[in-house]
């Protein structure tokens, strides 16, 4: 059993903190081969997700925020932002689900921010054709950048890197 309370997400908090990637991950799933896996994802200012989609599987993704504050892009294929949906623990919206084949990426707007992301498994290591080319790949030059610039990014713009 796995119980999700301020203890709990104080701790995942922590270990985002202390991360050099600005994130943690907790697995509920016991085993990487489940149907469905279910995780906790800290997630602090800074930390870079690279747009992405999940084509293999029909690799929905639903994300639940539990505290903080997220912002959750969605794309086409040129890196043009279709739509922006920012997430608040106890706000307006607190659950989106993502379908596999949309390009998506998402950034921490508040410290201590915790997502809950439940998708299909079993895990399956993303294939090149699942990242964005037009986008840096984690750790690159830019990706510090576009990370920023997720904070403010709206519908209509597009992605200001590799074009």
């Amino acid at each position: 059993m796995h119980i999700i309370d301020r203890g709990f997400m104080d701790k995942l908090s922590e270990q985002a903190k202390t991360s050099e990637r600005k994130r943690a991950h907790f697995n509920l799933h016991e085993s990487l081969d489940e149907d469905i896996h279910r995780l906790c994802i800290g997630a602090e200012p800074g930390t870079f997700i690279r747009p992405h989609r999940h084509l293999a599987g029909d690799k929905w993704e639903l994300f639940i925020i539990l505290r903080g504050k997220i912002v959750v892009l969605i794309f086409d294929a040129d890196g043009t932002v279709l739509k922006r949906v920012e997430m608040t623990a106890g706000g307006d919206t607190c659950v989106i689900e993502i379908p596999a084949v949309s390009w998506h990426a998402f950034a921490s707007m508040q410290s201590g921010s915790i997502v809950m992301e439940v998708k299909r498994g079993p895990y399956a290591r993303p294939v090149e054709e699942d990242w964005m080319q037009r986008a840096p790949a984690e750790g690159e030059a830019g990706a510090g950048e576009l990370q920023e610039w997720y904070q403010t990014a709206q519908a209509g713009d597009k992605l200001p890197c590799k074009l």
